[in-house]
């Protein structure tokens, strides 16, 4: 069986993991279909965070399930609410011709839409079609994003290699590391000795949205951390999105630009043991709520950040999981031809998202194994832009070895539980404790119906 590609080796630098065995998998090595090592990326980042995992309790007792991992990472598509299938993308996203290839939109949140229809001076979504017709791929992309819009043209793979964005993506590891200064103080937290909830009592502040930082938290809170996630008035998350990253969390809508609001939001922070944050570069800073600032003024905390393009030219880019996909070569990868000819393609799941969120998660698990020996906090940073290069590159397993039908996987283990949303069907996270399946506890909650406080529903 091919080897999956030891992704836990960007925790390495830290001496709380240095010496840890990679965690087990057992399962299927290849069940999706298509030119790319899906299946090595997924198995191979929620391994990372089992071994962090096993770094931080001190313990071997963390595993992966490659059939859970394949469920958890289309997890979206496995929830049933109330017994409907969640929405997927909106009508104005995803693949458009253009004068000269494609271009990739991302419309799913309405200020967005709005955003790209007044790009392309249209006032309706069949006016979209036309109005990209008259444009190249690339001058689409530069009208929408300039204008606070989503979009990427799709490019092949040696047409990104050629771009500034590329070098800047594909270099460093995967997960950045630093230690931050101060000593933990008051953060004295340490692992439960509960197999199934080791995180009990470790309080992460989520300031995350969409996918893959939810995906992270989600893990911790599973874990038993106490997740208080805060989301911003007016620009409401999407619901289903919601619900589906939202088990064993709670949640809090607050405005950081009122004042009295800031002081709240900073008297959490100063007792949080982890803070995740998921914007766009620099949109935290003017609250003071930057990674340098949460570093510098909180010692001891752990603070893990991520966004879409990394630290390169379209670091203050909007981006999401697809959008990448398109960017990067991984669309045209995936393209294929049909009865109106050429079309470019996309992923089996949004696996830069959930990769990402995991490779987040094991970094903090990593950081807190660290703390426990150092006393001080530390930071990691990712990108969906990086993690699409790691898929992208060595060490995974290439298309020729893909000869061979993929395995069927068997029907995942679903879930029930009640919930304000009605009845949830849903699967579990992708860790064995011990052997035992690791499982949420407590169902989403309505969204903004949380207090502004650690420790209160």
């Amino acid at each position: 069986m091919h080897p999956v590609p030891n992704l836990a080796d960007s925790l390495r630098k830290l001496e709380a993991v240095k010496d840890v065995p990679v965690a087990e998998w057992s399962g299927p090595r290849l069940w999706w279909r298509g030119p790319l090592d899906v299946e090595g990326l997924a198995i191979g980042s929620v391994q990372a965070a089992a071994t962090a995992l096993n770094a931080l309790t001190g313990t071997s007792a963390y595993s992966v399930p490659s059939a859970g991992t394949a469920a958890a990472f289309d997890s979206l598509r496995h929830l049933r609410i109330a017994g409907k299938q969640p929405e997927g993308f909106a009508p104005l996203s995803g693949f458009r011709p253009t004068s000269d290839g494609w271009v990739r939109l991302h419309a799913n949140y309405p200020h967005h839409a709005a955003r790209l229809l007044q790009a392309l001076g249209v006032s309706s979504t069949a006016d979209v079609g036309p109005a990209l017709r008259e444009l190249t791929a690339s001058d689409a992309e530069s009208v929408i994003t300039a204008k606070g819009g989503v979009a990427a043209a799709v490019r092949t793979r040696a047409e990104w290699t050629r771009s500034p964005m590329h070098q800047a993506a594909s270099r460093g590891p995967w997960i950045a590391l630093r230690e931050s200064g101060g000593s933990s103080g008051a953060r004295r937290w340490v692992p439960n000795r509960d197999a199934a909830r080791p995180l009990k009592g470790l309080r992460v502040l989520d300031l995350t949205r969409v996918i893959a930082g939810p995906t992270a938290t989600r893990l911790l809170a599973a874990l038993g951390a106490d997740v208080l996630r805060i989301d911003p008035p007016g620009l409401p998350e999407l619901p289903d999105a919601f619900i589906d990253c939202g088990f064993d969390k709670r949640s809090v809508v607050a405005d950081f630009s009122v004042p009295s609001v800031l002081d709240e939001v900073r008297a959490v922070v100063a007792r949080a043991d982890v803070v995740v944050t998921g914007y766009r570069s620099g949109s935290l800073k003017r609250f003071g709520l930057g990674t340098g600032d949460l570093a510098r003024d909180n010692g001891g905390l752990v603070v893990a950040t991520l966004n879409a393009w990394g630290t390169g030219p379209w670091q203050k880019r909007r981006g999401f999981d697809s959008i990448v996909q398109a960017a990067c070569g991984i669309a045209a990868d995936y393209g294929s031809d049909g009865d109106a000819g050429w079309r470019p393609g996309a992923l089996p799941v949004q696996a830069l998202d959930h990769a990402t969120g995991y490779g987040l998660a094991a970094a903090i698990l990593g950081l807190l194994a660290e703390r426990t020996r150092t006393g001080r906090g530390g930071v990691a940073t990712m990108s969906l832009v990086r993690t699409a290069e790691e898929l992208l590159g060595a060490g995974f397993l290439p298309a020729p070895g893909r000869g061979h039908e993929p395995e069927p996987l068997p029907e995942p283990g679903y879930h029930g539980m009640e919930s304000v949303h009605g009845h949830l069907r849903f699967v579990g996270p992708p860790l064995l404790a011990d052997g035992v399946p690791v499982t949420y506890t407590r169902a989403p909650v309505a969204y903004g119906s949380s207090q502004l406080l650690w420790g209160k529903a």
